[in-house]
């Protein structure tokens, strides 16, 4: 299919990342941790880090809506590292794969506050197989909005017909399409070989 460009998300999909590892271990009641997580650091607040405003900036404000939970709100920043929860050993193991095959230029492009992306820099070496990474927080655009794609085109000159596009994110799918790469919504390492191997990539 005359692929040459492979992008990857980072979060869902090559790094396991959930809030969840953090507040299992503060709320008592299951039933609390998910109205924290959805009404109050709900994912539209962690979107703003996304796209690049200051975690000091948004604690404070969510923390003059929510005084009641001003130390929860506290530790989502504070203990942001221990949402962190290793890789997802068999989707980097198709990223390696794919690196060692040097026929594909090997792209990232993921939703990340750049104050918290180089804790991940640090811990998990499969970045050294990306030839390019764009981070929202940097960039300050994220997906699913398309200038955040024209970006990773225009920076890295990818062709997106020619390009395939992984992502755990509906959206973020449907816009890569848009474009016209050819998207594969991740669900599992083996469903992901399964596609790659549909479109004739063998890992």
């Amino acid at each position: 299919m005359n692929i040459n460009t492979i992008v990857f998300d980072l979060g869902g999909v090559l790094i396991d990342w959930n809030p969840r590892y953090v507040f299992k271990h503060i709320f008592k009641e299951e039933t609390e941790m998910e109205y924290f997580l959805t009404e109050v650091c709900k994912p539209l607040w962690n979107h703003q880090m996304d796209e690049g405003k200051p975690f000091a900036e948004a604690v404070e404000e969510l923390t003059n809506e929510f005084p009641q939970y001003a130390l929860q709100i506290k530790a989502y920043h504070e203990r942001w590292d221990e949402m962190l929860n290793g890789t997802i050993d068999g989707t980097v193991e198709i990223l390696y794969k794919l690196t060692r095959s040097a026929n594909f230029k090997m792209l990232a492009l993921t939703n990340w506050s750049a104050e918290t992306i180089p804790v991940a820099y640090r811990r998990y070496p499969l970045f050294s197989c990306f030839e390019g990474i764009v981070v929202s927080g940097d960039v300050k655009m994220a997906k699913p909005e398309p200038e955040i794609f024209e970006h990773l085109i225009t920076q890295f000159k990818v062709t997106p017909s020619k390009a395939i596009f992984i992502d755990d994110s509906l959206p973020n799918i449907k816009t890569a399409e848009s474009l016209a790469f050819q998207a594969i919504h991740f669900q599992s390492p083996e469903q992901l070989a399964t596609d790659l191997h549909n479109r004739g990539i063998i890992v």
